[in-house]
């Protein structure tokens, strides 16, 4: 009798952090395995404000799929936005086609939360995505050259107005990048545009910045955040935001906060699936999952990284949505499925988490130490670049580094602008 040589077939669904370790970690001899995401590249999140600052071009931290495919061999990749899933009939549906599954890993990640706040989406720049972040550069330098263009001074410094609702590592990453524009950029390369004409503006509704770190990291950064003139507003909250006018609440009473570029670094949710009942779903809509990542309640179905809701001993609010937990989520899931039983429950390894907030200015809380300024800088440094895929990628990163380091020139503030002609929808892929 002839042995039976099919393999089960495993859909990933992301190719962030987890969706492509898991690639690379699960026996492809043993099960067929397609990724599904809607760019054919992998990207690194934690860089996307520098590609808005124009510290990095996208390509340094982009990765196409269909390359890291040849090196990681046996594994399919497939362009498309998961719409559907159907749990019963082990189905997954974009807008192109509906693949079947045996079994279901989902690791699509976030998106912008905007807490209800009405009309954000249209009106605040993002930097969730590699796309949004080339939008916010390409606003950035606009905001620049027409700035140069005006001889009404109040005119001028209302067009130079930025303001980051959010002050975790992303919002006081981008607004230390837009400050280190401010102080070292401007005279250089904007001679028409005096330095006091730009303003930076954190506004967070918690007591101190990076408040997911240790207090003396919060200390820290909001020092750096004022070598690089940021002005930080803490304990306010953001209600509204119509005709670049910002409706801030302030002890209880609402005040007026003029934003030309307003960017949303306030808060994220999980990418929304339709097809798996309510009662799946956690805090921030993120999938329930146990120690192995199975879903509650959903048959050969999984879910990894900042779309997972799991709790542990001193997580009690959910393990962080940080690269890491991904990573080692992916890792252990794999090593699961590899050995064709659930005997590796997951237990998160915490590596510390870091800031940066301009050159020679950064901070690290790692498990016994803490580390500030240069050290931490390096520190930072050396973590994000092994982390990006490619060795081209690195390559090019590090040069860009240092030569921005000693330099505080680049050749990448170019304002590039999509042609309006011909109309198109992206080959009918709904954005997001």
């Amino acid at each position: 009798m002839a042995k039976n040589t099919k393999k089960e077939r495993i859909v990933i669904v992301g190719g962030g952090f987890a969706g492509i370790n898991f690639a690379k970690k699960i026996d492809k001899e043993r099960y067929d395995v397609t990724l599904i995401d809607k760019n054919n590249f992998h990207s690194f999140p934690p860089l996307f404000y520098q590609i808005a600052s124009s510290g990095l071009e996208s390509s340094s931290i982009a990765f196409p799929f269909r390359r890291e495919m040849r090196k990681i061999k046996q594994v399919k990749y497939q362009m498309g936005q998961v719409k559907r899933v159907d749990p019963v009939a082990k189905t997954v549906s974009t807008q192109f086609k509906t693949i079947p599954y045996d079994h279901l890993i989902i690791a699509a990640g976030t998106t912008n939360n905007y807490f209800g706040i009405p009309n954000l989406r249209e009106s605040v720049y993002t930097l969730k995505s590699m796309s949004e972040a080339l939008r916010l550069k390409s606003v950035i330098l606009d905001r620049m050259e027409r700035a140069t263009l005006m001889d009404d001074v109040e005119e001028r410094r209302k067009m130079l107005s930025f303001v980051v609702v959010g002050a975790g590592p992303t919002g006081v990453e981008i607004a230390g990048a837009i400050g280190e524009m401010k102080r070292y950029i401007l005279k250089r390369e904007y001679p028409e545009i005096e330095q006091d004409d730009l303003s930076i503006t954190i506004i967070e509704g918690a007591d101190r910045v990076l408040r997911t770190m240790s207090e003396k990291s919060s200390v820290k950064a909001l020092e750096y955040l004022g070598h690089l003139m940021v002005d930080v507003r803490l304990n306010v909250q953001m209600k509204s935001y119509e005709d670049k006018v910002a409706t801030i609440v302030v002890d209880g009473k609402e005040e007026k906060l003029y934003a030309e570029t307003l960017i949303w670094t306030a808060g994220i949710t999980s990418i929304v699936i339709d097809g798996f009942p309510e009662e799946v779903y956690g805090p921030g809509h993120r999938f329930i999952v146990d120690d192995y990542n199975r879903v509650k309640g959903c048959d050969g179905v999984y879910a990894m990284g900042d779309i997972a809701y799991l709790t542990a001993p001193g997580w009690e609010r959910g393990y962080p949505q940080l690269a890491q937990v991904a990573i080692q989520q992916a890792c252990n899931l794999a090593k699961n499925f590899n050995c064709g039983s659930f005997e590796h429950p997951f237990s998160y390894v915490d590596k510390g988490t870091m800031a940066t907030i301009g050159r020679n200015r950064a901070v690290a809380d790692l498990k016994h130490t803490h580390f500030y300024g240069r050290p931490a800088w390096f520190m930072w440094m050396f973590i994000h670049l092994i982390s990006i895929l490619g060795m081209r990628n690195k390559i090019n990163v590090l040069l860009n580094w240092v030569w921005a380091y000693f330099t505080y020139s680049t050749s990448l503030r170019l304002l590039e602008l999509p042609s309006k002609w011909p109309k198109r929808r992206r080959w009918e892929m709904e954005e997001d």
